[in-house]
């Protein structure tokens, strides 16, 4: 089997999985910090395979990288530190 059919089913499974999280309504911390670690490998497989950059410079694949590190941080801190008027 090709590598990049083996990313997109790995895609599929890592996307039914936060599917599932999200209908069965499972908001647990230790869920949501693993929704998004599994949403962390998503995007860097989607950076490294479908993007093309994993034989790039390092300088080049970091800029998207830290990007989603930012994005995702910040998810994570408004989710548990939610604002309450």
């Amino acid at each position: 089997m090709r590598t990049i059919t083996s990313i997109w089913m790995v895609l599929v499974l890592l996307s039914m999985f936060a599917f599932l999280v999200g209908w069965f309504k499972i908001t647990s911390s230790f869920f949501i910090a693993l929704l998004l670690l599994t949403t962390f490998i998503k995007g860097q497989l989607v950076i490294d395979y479908f993007m093309d950059l994993r034989e790039v410079s390092l300088k080049y694949r970091l800029i998207p990288t830290l990007w989603l590190m930012i994005v995702l941080s910040l998810i994570g801190v408004a989710y548990y530190f939610p604002l309450h008027p």
